[in-house]
């Protein structure tokens, strides 16, 4: 039996980052453990957020994918407030329920591993935020010494995540 991971990650995604996201599914399987997601690999009997809840309560860890979901080429942010400033180029967001499934998973203690992509800020996003180095995310193909330290990245993060599977 496999260990079950909570994923977040958007439904939708551009083909390089579908690419993405399954490179790190097949490093998911190469350990022994079983992505687990909203909408991919279970669907809501209740409430959305009521839902993710069940699902990371059954799992052992959990992977935030931090995917380009919306861009934005001018705006303001902070409006009205002494650190207001323009977005003066391409600034990008990831999907809203990364913080939300983060926020439930990190409150449930599980083990975190964060990837994001580049442009992407904020919230779980930022170092020092959780408890967790945030990773970039890694392109569709890896090789030589990108491949070894992809897949040393996971073997520390699967450790403790079967710890807590275990104990």
């Amino acid at each position: 039996m496999r260990i079950p991971i909570f994923v977040s990650a958007p439904t939708s995604l551009s083909p390089q980052q579908e690419e993405s996201r399954k490179l790190i599914l097949r490093e998911l399987e190469r350990n022994e453990l079983e992505p687990r997601a909203l909408g991919r690999s279970d669907y809501p009997t209740e409430l959305p957020l009521r839902e993710v809840l069940t699902i990371a309560r059954h799992c052992a860890g959990g992977i935030i994918l931090g995917f380009r979901q919306v861009q934005a080429d001018s705006g303001i942010l902070k409006g009205g407030t002494p650190d207001q400033r323009p977005i003066t180029g391409p600034a990008f967001y990831p999907t809203p329920w990364n913080h939300l499934e983060a926020g439930i998973m990190f409150s449930l203690g599980l083990p975190l591993l964060v990837f994001k992509e580049e442009g992407i800020a904020g919230g779980v996003f930022d170092n020092g935020v959780t408890d967790v180095f945030v990773h970039q995310m890694p392109p569709p193909t890896l090789s030589g010494q990108a491949r070894k330290a992809f897949a040393s990245v996971f073997l520390k993060w699967q450790a403790d995540v079967r710890t807590r599977y275990y104990r």
